[in-house]
């Protein structure tokens, strides 16, 4: 209830940007390799077929995908990820099944846990877009180092899971996010 005028506001803002539909679904690998649709606010154009990484300057992300990105509003159709029970406020990121494949053992032990709307590897790669966008060659990146470092990230989580731990990385991320769209706005 508290987040339904900023679900309102995003709906109507995308709407009126670009049009239906206002969610993007993708499958992502859950709790013991199950597969579910997460949820985000549509962020890019309609059938804008692409790389499964996005870098910053994408042409494929809206003007309003640009803002809710920045401030994680996209992200906050999770909570009905959440309710379902398939994703839990705090746990390693869903991963896509293509990239779970790639390292199918070090997700065997980090999926025997619910995946997360946050984490580590969510404070750590707060700006993964422009992280990506300075890469020769942002795909073979994204899996050869940035992935593996998710992966360290979430093994890092189960070895320290807490409600302190959990808390603690709520709060990061609500700073993290508010400091990175302060840094952007003084641009």
């Amino acid at each position: 209830m508290l987040t339904s005028p900023i679900l309102a506001g995003a709906t109507l803002a995308i709407w009126l940007d670009s049009g239906l539909p206002i969610l993007f679904r993708q499958e992502r690998v859950g709790l013991k390799f199950t597969r579910f649709r997460i949820l985000k606010f549509r962020s890019m154009r309609v059938q804008s077929a692409g790389p499964l990484v996005t870098v910053g300057g994408d042409t494929r992300i809206t003007r309003v995908g640009k803002v809710l990105r920045l401030t994680k509003i996209d992200e906050l159709p999770q909570l009905w990820n959440v309710l379902l029970g398939e994703m839990s406020m705090v746990g390693p990121r869903p991963e896509v099944p293509e990239y779970v494949e790639l390292f199918k053992e070090r997700y065997r032990n980090i999926l025997n846990i619910r995946p997360g709307v946050t984490d580590f590897a969510s404070i750590y790669f707060r700006n993964e877009e422009e992280i990506l966008a300075r890469s020769p060659d942002p795909l073979n990146d994204y899996r050869s180092r940035v992935l593996s470092i998710k992966l360290d990230l979430a093994e890092k989580y189960l070895r320290e899971q807490s409600l302190l731990c959990d808390l603690g990385i709520i709060v990061r991320t609500a700073v993290v996010t508010l400091c990175v769209n302060a840094s952007k706005k003084s641009r």
